[in-house]
């Protein structure tokens, strides 16, 4: 137990040694002037009859929600409550992380849908990242206690709390999964609409250099320096070029709107 609570290895896990019960659990990292960061820390703990010890390397958010139970007149009386007031301040913290999350995506789905502001990909991907991060730390924690749950030697005092924080974390990594299906939709949504315009800005393009090639052609004949010219020695040569220029453009036009090209 010494060496689960010492040990630098933050992987997730648990350890059954007789009446005592550790675990290596992620949480979010805080600082002292912001309640919530990106960084993920690990939370040592060790339950013994009548006694929890608790390591961690940095400030996690998690044990000041758990302190401020405690300050509010929180009873602690057993090694169960103790572990499911701190697993209780994790969910709580990942909850609201969730929530604020899921406010986020709504927001840029609406912006999207009514035309406002079309969320970036740098916006979607720090959202998408942000709730990738938080399924690996339930699915990890999932997995600790489950195993847990499955272990012969656990306290028969306990069973009961793990069975309640499986139960509890599944609901949270339901939410948070429900949660990246939306993103992805709406990122289907973003990319749709992005490739449409790209699609648009080529046919336009294309139109264009289609109207164009004509007009090129009669000024590329007319720029030969070559005997024979039509139009070399009339006052007004130039200007009847140009008119058949434009005037093959708008033949072409008229092809293309005859051949359905022309048509939104």
């Amino acid at each position: 137990m010494k060496e689960l609570l010492l040990s630098p290895d933050a992987h997730q896990r648990s350890l059954v040694d007789g009446q005592a019960v550790g675990c290596v659990l992620h949480d979010f990292e805080r600082d002292f002037d912001a309640e919530q960061t990106e960084r993920i820390g690990a939370l040592r703990l060790a339950l013994m009859p009548g006694l929890m010890l608790t390591t961690r390397v940095h400030p996690l958010r998690s044990a000041d929600i758990a302190r401020g139970k405690l300050e509010r007149g929180g009873a602690i009386e057993g090694p169960a409550q103790a572990l499911d007031l701190l697993v209780s301040a994790i969910g709580g913290n990942i909850l609201n992380i969730g929530h604020a999350l899921a406010r986020d995506v709504q927001q840029a789905e609406d912006d999207f849908l009514e035309g406002h502001h079309t969320p970036t990909a740098r916006d979607l991907v720090h959202i998408r990242r942000r709730l990738a991060q938080v399924h690996r730390l339930l699915s990890g924690m999932r997995g600790v206690f489950q195993r847990l749950e499955e272990d012969e030697e656990l306290p028969a005092d306990l069973l009961p709390t793990i069975e309640k924080q499986v139960q509890r974390i599944q609901s949270l990594d339901a939410d948070i999964l429900a949660v990246q299906a939306q993103l992805r939709l709406l990122r289907e949504e973003v990319d749709i609409q992005q490739a449409q315009r790209t699609n648009q800005n080529l046919y336009i393009l294309s139109i264009v250099t289609a109207l164009m090639l004509p007009a090129t052609l009669v000024t590329g004949i007319f720029g030969m320096n070559t005997g024979g010219m039509p139009w070399a020695s009339a006052g007004h040569g130039t200007l009847l070029a140009t008119g058949l220029a434009g005037s093959a453009a708008a033949a072409t036009y008229m092809l293309l709107r005859w051949m359905g090209f022309m048509r939104q």
